[in-house]
């Protein structure tokens, strides 16, 4: 493998893990502590990440429970997560906080797959940029000597199928994500 498909399937790599965690920003259905990540409760005065402040577990697909370590704070935690407005009204026994993620809309569904489907697009145009970028390379290596017309023809093929390969690769992780979307 010559230094520029190392490259070159570095900087695939790297462009679908970026892929990979934007598309974990997109909420699906299901409970995923990651949405708590960002909220932060006034602990005696003082900002603290929830996650600090509780066990955060995930009884079942649909619900996050939050166990606060300090049970005088759970009424902070709650009034925390409610500011955070994250559009799931917390409840609570006096020990535990409950948060029931609600079923997708449909109408909601559709406009995040069309979000995880943009994401897929800039991923493959990132990809397709990478084939150019190349090709390039390869070409001017011809052009200078380094490279034969046949090595060239059979350079520029092995970029091809690499590239073919990470959008394949692309639309499965997206594809993947949809059906999370869709699960109902």
């Amino acid at each position: 493998m010559s230094h520029s498909h190392k490259t070159l399937e570095e900087r695939i790599a790297k462009t679908i893990s970026v892929l990979k965690s934007d598309l974990n920003t997109v909420r699906a259905g299901r409970a995923n502590p990651a949405l708590l990540d960002k909220v932060m409760v006034d602990y005696y005065g003082s900002a603290t990440p929830l996650k600090n402040l509780s066990n955060i577990s995930v009884p079942d697909p649909r619900t996050l429970l939050i166990a606060p370590f300090d049970p005088k704070s759970i009424g902070e935690i709650e009034k925390a997560i409610n500011i955070a407005e994250i559009g799931i009204t917390p409840s609570n026994d006096g020990k535990c906080i409950r948060l029931a993620i609600p079923q997708l809309t449909e109408e909601r569904r559709k406009e995040l797959t069309k979000t995880t489907k943009k994401m897929g697009e800039e991923a493959k145009v990132a990809v397709r940029n990478l084939r150019r970028e190349a090709n390039d390379v390869l070409k001017k290596q011809q052009k200078e000597g380094e490279l034969t017309e046949d090595d060239l023809k059979k350079e520029l093929d092995v970029v091809q199928k690499t590239i073919e390969k990470a959008v394949k690769d692309i639309d499965d992780i997206v594809a993947a994500k949809d059906k999370e979307i869709m699960e109902v």
